[in-house]
């Protein structure tokens, strides 16, 4: 059994699909769910999944090494990233090689790095009037989505799409693909 932590700093969408899609598996098990934002509403979604959850500063993420301890507690042997914000400190890196995905709502390398994230990625999209958008799945590294991808999807874009809209099929793209590449490379 391979038992994920899921971090995220908002509204969890991602995590609900990811919980949901793995809720009867036998081979993967959604053990915890980490926010370093307390009013976040995946810890919401965690309550109402029956997934225990866990709060930490950005100080004791970067600085402690308490958030480690609490993956060793729960025994994680992945951790999947669903809408986290924060650099992801070396020691985790260390922790997790090839271990640790995360989901980007745009066709890396284009649109990433720090602060590219959410509907800051979508509004860039539509300001460079892109003809197509999509989402990267990658491992992570101690950089803002440079890790190596594993993969992409796409999706056409309409002259006139707003941020809003581009959200929208990036979202459709995120919850189709992402629970399925999870288990995809865990079972590799």
């Amino acid at each position: 059994m391979t038992r994920i932590a899921i971090f995220a700093s908002g509204n969890g969408s991602n995590a609900q699909k990811i919980a949901e899609y793995f809720k009867d598996s036998s081979t993967v098990e959604i053990v915890l769910i980490l926010s370093n934002k307390k009013e976040a509403y995946v810890l919401e979604r965690a309550n109402q999944l029956g997934i225990p959850s866990f709060v930490f500063t950005k100080s004791q993420f970067n600085n402690t090494q308490d958030v480690l301890a609490e993956l060793k507690k729960y025994d994680v042997d992945f951790i999947v990233l669903a809408g986290f914000l924060l650099l992801i400190p070396e020691y985790l890196v260390e922790a997790y090689p090839e271990k640790m995905i995360n989901i980007h709502p745009a066709l890396l390398p284009n649109y990433g790095g720090k602060g590219m994230y959410g509907e800051k990625v979508h509004q860039a999209v539509c300001e460079a009037k892109e003809k197509e958008t999509g989402i990267t799945i990658h491992y992570v590294n101690n950089k803002y989505d440079e890790g190596k991808i594993i993969f992409q999807a796409k999706v056409a874009l309409n002259e006139g799409d707003t941020p809003e809209q581009v959200a929208e099929k990036v979202h459709r793209l995120e919850y189709e693909h992402y629970p399925k590449v999870i288990e995809s490379v865990i079972n590799n």
